[in-house]
C-alpha cells in the first residue's frame, strides 16, 4: 500500500498477537509482493497457470513451481520473478491459528492421510511449535527474509521472557 500524501509504501503483517500492524517498508521492496500459490490448472489451449492466495492467475509459470510455493510477484511488469519452494529450512511466517504472526523456519512436514499436513516450526529462541499447512506462508529461503519483518521479527514471547 502508498500513502499518497507522505509518499510512503506499506505492507500490512500480522504481529504475534495476531492483530493487522501497518509496516513501513522501502520503496525497492514496495516493487514486489510475494503470493502463496494455491492451485495450478491447465487453461485454454494448454496453457499452464497458477493462482495465488490473493486471486492472481500467473500463465506460464516455471514447471518447478508446486502448490504451496511463494512466488514473487513484480508489479511493475507484473510477471513472477522469482520463487520459494515449500520446503524444510526456509522461514515462514504463520497467517492462521492459535500461532498467527510467527515467524521461524520449518523444521518438517507430517504427511497425513485424509487429513491436513502438519508443519513443525522452530523459532529464532528454538521454541517450535506446529501448525496445519494452510496457515503458513513461505517468506525466505533458509535464514533470510525476502520482505522486511515488523518489530519483533516474530517472535512470541513468555511473561518471563
Amino acid at each position: 500500500t502508498q500513502s499518497t500524501w507522505a509518499g510512503e509504501n506499506f505492507r500490512l503483517l500480522y504481529d504475534t498477537k495476531g492483530r493487522f500492524i501497518v509496516h513501513r517498508i522501502r520503496p525497492e521492496e514496495a516493487a514486489y509482493k510475494l503470493c502463496r500459490v494455491v492451485k495450478i490448472m491447465v487453461g485454454k489451449k494448454n496453457t499452464p497457470i497458477i493462482v495465488t492466495h490473493d486471486g492472481r492467475t500467473i500463465p506460464f509459470p516455471d514447471p518447478a513451481i508446486k502448490l504451496d510455493d511463494t512466488v514473487t510477484f513484480d508489479l511493475t511488469s507484473n510477471k513472477c520473478s522469482d520463487y520459494i519452494k515449500f520446503e524444510p529450512g526456509n522461514l515462514c511466517m504463520i497467517t492462521g491459528g492459535a500461532n498467527l504472526g510467527r515467524v521461524g523456519i520449518i523444521t518438517n512436514r507430517d504427511k497425513i492421510d485424509g487429513a491436513q499436513d502438519l508443519i513443525h516450526v522452530k523459532d529464532a529462541n528454538n521454541h517450535t511449535f506446529s501448525t496445519v499447512i494452510k496457515n503458513v506462508f513461505i517468506v525466505g529461503k533458509g535464514n533470510k527474509p525476502y520482505i522486511s519483518l515488523p518489530k519483533g521479527k516474530g517472535l512470541k514471547l513468555s511473561i518471563a521472557e
